[in-house]
């Protein structure tokens, strides 16, 4: 187990940093009311008392009834100031409006509202000279279960290295609410979905292959099919160089 004295300490100092050198005024990140999102807000704030976590619902009805309630308790826990950005209409508009030329697929669908999320964050960082912090794992990150240009975009990053199993210790270790160990997690995107559910395997699973290299068989493919799929998420677009090649931008 990791030292989380240290690694607070360690985190902090690296989000003061990135602040100053950006010299940005605070810091903005989606609150969800989930596990990732918790601990990215209690390190944002133990670095920059400006720090203010988005609530954000896009449809489903646990956003509402679920996620909300929840984000507003672990907001109010770690003294942190939220606001509240309904993108329900403007999920409407927009499927309404594409659906007039084209039949838009579930995977589509999906994926709307955390681009719409990132949207109005870097509404929020532009418009008081804020940051935004990222909230995605070291497990979805290896899966790819994250949104290319959705929660993959951000700023800064101050868990990226932790798996899932890594984010529940630190936050024990914070002291976080109890209900925050028993909820299911879920990127709330519609109602009924859960992560595990979705990549067909446990995050304990996903983990024991992230921090000791093993696994049962059957999990082991799933990981590598989706790792491999979802490579191009990992790296940025790719370009043809002056002599033909091809190169990422960075």
């Amino acid at each position: 187990m990791r030292d989380y004295g240290l690694e607070t300490k360690r985190r902090v100092e690296f989000i003061r940093s990135v602040i100053k050198t950006a010299a940005a005024d605070g810091v903005v990140y989606g609150n969800s009311g989930g596990k990732d999102s918790a601990l990215v807000g209690a390190l944002c704030k133990m670095a920059c008392d400006n720090t203010v976590g988005l609530i954000m619902p896009c449809g489903p009805k646990r956003n509402y009834e679920m996620d909300m309630p929840d984000a507003k308790i672990l907001a109010g826990h770690f003294g942190i100031a939220v606001r509240v950005v309904d993108l329900s209409d403007v999920k409407t508009e927009l499927v309404r409006a594409v659906s007039n030329e084209m039949q838009v697929s579930d995977s589509a669908l999906a994926n709307i509202p955390p681009r719409l999320r990132m949207t109005a964050l870097y509404a929020a960082a532009a418009s008081e000279n804020r940051l935004v912090a990222g909230t995605g794992n070291r497990s979805e990150g290896y899966m790819g279960y994250f949104t290319k240009w959705g929660d993959g975009a951000f700023d800064f990053n101050p868990i990226a290295d932790l798996t899932a199993t890594e984010i529940y210790e630190f936050l024990r270790y914070l002291k976080a609410p109890d209900f925050i160990f028993e909820k299911a997690p879920s990127a709330g995107l519609f109602d009924g979905q859960t992560d595990e559910s979705e990549m067909g395997l446990t995050y304990r699973s996903l983990d024991s292959f992230l921090l000791t290299g093993t696994t049962n068989q059957h999990d082991m493919e799933i990981i590598e099919r989706f790792h491999k799929a979802s490579e191009h998420k990992r790296n940025m677009p790719l370009k043809l160089n002056s002599t033909g090649g091809i190169d990422s931008i960075h």
